[in-house]
């Protein structure tokens, strides 16, 4: 009897992703079979049974196929916006002098605080719609912009509610040790006491959280106070990840891989014993060239450190209100390669399975490869190059979320 499927797409070209390749693991004839939102196949259209029956068979006409989109790293969820923020930086000021007047981070707390979780919805969708509509089918959004448990845990709920109302995989993260909250009076220690004994304890009991991040920087938190929050996380069972090297360097990177985080992200700053120890250790780099862009940094990351190291890199939007208000992973890709000088392989691979990688779900997503969740995003394009090349120009045709 002939294998049935529930969807199969034929006469396509295929970028597979798959793990251990430096190139896109292309297939020029290939084929999807798809059953219970499952890849089943995902190879040579030549290889495939021909007597195979399906549902629905999907002619692609020659179109590209990747794995959907995987942003890592957002700032998603939070209240009001920091317009004025940008004019100031157009005039001269500094994002740590802005940081330091009380703006920046805590200006967008103050309006999160008020915002009940349905405004929080609301004020995302649009920013996750635009993800969505250029391919991306898993989002990772954290908290941080509450720096109080009803808020964070606000937030994060809003983030589950977000993979509701959407056909998308949402993946959170606690944020709790973003910045010090105006109520601490400078007592940053006392914060973090309360993020490790209330916050975390109460974020963990409400299954809202998948990771634990923080901000490891001069205008946030020390290795010390960061450590701290990544033992209490690491006793409740919880992935960590970590704002490493943005403006300073500070050891993060090696505090990221001493935790063994799932991923380091920013890095402008890192040194090759940080890189040596996040390749030792599997942690991820998160490239972040939105921020890097927007706050007109001049320190790059070390892109050639981590391919001498072997450290696996992702590229992710970072959208955020004050640093990256960007909601295009195809801008991201364009902006790594630019920016960062990536190539058109390790941008990709950084927004499908090395996002994937950075979240802890490669072994469900992020490459075209039989068991994973068929997570598709197929394009108008004539090769792979097209979609870090040009901007401003979105040539998705359509977008599958596992199967769907």
């Amino acid at each position: 009897m002939a294998e049935r499927f529930d969807r199969i797409w034929h006469n396509a070209r295929l970028a597979t992703m798959r793990d251990g390749r430096v190139d896109l693991g292309e297939i020029e004839q290939g084929l999807i079979a798809a059953r219970d939102g499952r890849i089943v196949y995902a190879g040579a259209q030549s290889d495939f049974p021909v007597d195979a029956d399906a549902a629905e068979r999907i002619d692609c006409a020659g179109r590209w196929i990747t794995p959907g989109l995987v942003d890592c790293h957002t700032h998603l969820v939070y209240g009001g916006n920091r317009a004025h923020e940008f004019e100031l930086r157009l005039k001269g000021a500094s994002y740590e002098e802005i940081a330091r007047a009380g703006g920046g981070i805590v200006s967008t707390v103050a309006a999160t605080r008020k915002a009940t979780e349905g405004e929080l919805v609301a004020g995302a969708l649009p920013r996750l719609d635009a993800l969505i509509a250029e391919g991306a089918t898993t989002v990772e959004i954290k908290s941080g912009y509450g720096l109080d448990a009803e808020t964070e845990m606000r937030q994060l709920a809003a983030a589950r509610s977000l993979g509701r109302v959407r056909q998308v995989a949402i993946r959170t993260s606690f944020l709790g040790a973003h910045a010090l909250p105006p109520e601490s009076d400078g007592d940053k220690d006392r914060y973090i006491d309360l993020i490790c004994n209330q916050m975390l304890p109460a974020v963990a009991k409400a299954g809202l959280a998948d990771a634990v991040d923080g901000f490891m920087e001069g205008i946030a938190f020390s290795g010390e106070q960061t450590a701290r929050v990544f033992e209490a996380a690491r006793a409740l069972g919880l992935p960590v990840k970590l704002h490493a090297d943005q403006l300073s360097n500070l050891g993060g990177a090696t505090l990221a891989a001493k935790f063994s985080a799932l991923s380091a992200d920013h890095l402008e700053h890192t040194d090759e014993s940080g890189a040596v120890a996040m390749a030792k250790a599997g942690t991820s780099a998160v490239l972040l060239p939105g921020a890097f862009y927007f706050i007109r940094e001049t320190q790059k990351p070390p892109v050639e450190l981590f391919r001498k190291h072997g450290v696996h890199m992702a590229l992710a939007t970072d959208c955020n209100p004050g640093s990256s208000p960007l909601t295009s992973l195809l801008l991201a890709m364009n902006m790594g390669a630019t920016l960062f000088r990536m190539t058109v392989a390790e941008c990709l691979a950084g927004v499908t399975r090395e996002g994937a990688r950075a979240l802890g779900v490669l072994a469900e997503t992020g490459t075209l490869e039989a068991g994973k969740w068929c997570d598709l995003a197929i394009w108008d394009i004539e090769r792979p190059a097209e979609l870090v090349y040009r901007i401003g120009f979105n040539p998705l045709h359509s977008r599958v979320w596992r199967a769907q």
